[in-house]
């Protein structure tokens, strides 16, 4: 059995493999925040993906903290209600673990969805709202400038993720992560180019950490024991002085010290003109490697254009991390862990009632045994 199709315990669950479906926003929600039919499908056909576990897209935890009017959110009891009622249909068919992303998207928040005018920022009459983040830095060019953050507001945010992990909890979902990357609220904090503050929360890498570390241990402390609870975060990005690799180790350090159950590495997003090697499968890869070889008993995730089954069985074999991310791969085709299990020569996880259409089934594959 190769290493990518072997089991990996993460916290009291066994994933089947190691093969993880990241979040991924669809943009798709009504103003509510409330699951719909697309969320339905597209959630459904990933949890008969094959792959090891599911994690659904950032979910706000408060109305202000939604990337864009159209995002799920976990800020009220409707929202977990449709949330319970979707997770209830999907155990009928399904037995893969799905869990979800808590987020807060400081100020990348109040945009259009990324198909519309190039997801920019909205203004009020337009359905945006007021931002805040660490300081009072737009993102990019002729975005809204954000508020910066007071502490009262701080704690606020605290208690909206805790919250929206209750109702998380309450909906059934089998694990949960804190969104602390790719330019939302925590990573803004992390990182030096999007926190100048000059208080006790700006500075130094430790003063930089501390209201993410407040958020993570908050939620720490509040999510229960048998059922995994994951952050992800940069590793590095992609911009001249940014944060630093040995800072989102220190970060990881706390983390795995708080007891989170796994350590989710990605990169980049919080510097609109970062310079990212995009074009190279697995370029994120180093990052959670550093993480790895730092915290070797950490149950660490890697992201970043992985495409190929080998590359991917690769980075698990060699012990660069313990579980790897396919994001676009599997949008692009579903049956990604499938096809893969096939590729390396493993007994491909076809839903049992798509048996009879699987990889013997295929008439090209009986006229190739038969010549």
């Amino acid at each position: 059995m190769t290493t990518l199709f072997s089991p990996q315990q993460l916290g009291p669950l066994t994933l089947a493999n190691r093969i993880v479906v990241p979040p991924m926003s669809q943009y798709s929600a009504g103003f509510d925040g409330i699951v719909t039919p697309w969320h339905a499908q597209h959630i459904g056909r990933l949890a008969i993906s094959g792959a090891g576990m599911v994690i659904v897209e950032a979910n706000g935890v408060a109305p202000e903290g939604r990337i864009t009017p159209h995002c799920l959110g976990l800020w009220n009891d409707d929202q977990r209600d449709a949330a319970r009622a979707l997770l209830t249909d999907l155990r009928s068919y399904s037995r893969t673990p799905v869990g979800v992303q808590l987020n807060h998207a400081g100020r990348k928040a109040g945009t259009n969805p990324p198909w519309r005018d190039g997801g920019k920022s909205l203004e009020n009459e337009e359905g945006g709202w007021p931002t805040v983040a660490p300081s009072a830095i737009a993102w990019k060019p002729g975005w809204r400038i954000p508020e910066e953050i007071t502490e009262a507001q701080m704690a606020k945010v605290v208690d909206d993720f805790v919250a929206a992990g209750r109702r998380a909890r309450e909906a059934g979902y089998d694990f949960a992560e804190l969104h602390a990357a790719n330019g939302y609220l925590l990573s803004q904090f992390l990182s030096p180019l999007s926190n100048r503050r000059t208080d006790r929360y700006g500075g130094s890498a430790e003063n930089r950490m501390r209201f993410p570390l407040q958020v993570a241990r908050a939620l720490r402390e509040s999510w229960p024991r048998d059922r995994p609870l994951g952050v992800r975060f940069n590793g590095g990005e992609f911009a001249e002085g940014g944060l630093a690799l040995e800072e989102a180790v220190a970060f990881a350090r706390e983390l795995h010290a708080l007891g989170y159950d796994y350590l989710h590495l990605s990169g980049g997003y919080n510097i609109y003109n970062q310079q990212p090697p995009a074009d190279r499968p697995g370029y994120m890869v180093p990052f959670a490697a550093a993480v790895k070889e730092a915290l070797p008993d950490a149950v660490v995730i890697t992201v970043g254009l992985i495409y190929q089954p080998q590359l991917a069985s690769e980075i698990v074999a060699s012990g660069k991390a313990d579980l790897v991310a396919v994001g676009r791969g599997i949008l692009d085709d579903p049956n990604w862990p499938i096809h893969a299990a096939i590729a390396l020569g493993e007994t491909p996880p076809w839903p049992r009632p798509y048996d009879r259409f699987g990889a013997q089934g295929w008439p090209t594959h009986r006229r190739a045994e038969d010549a």
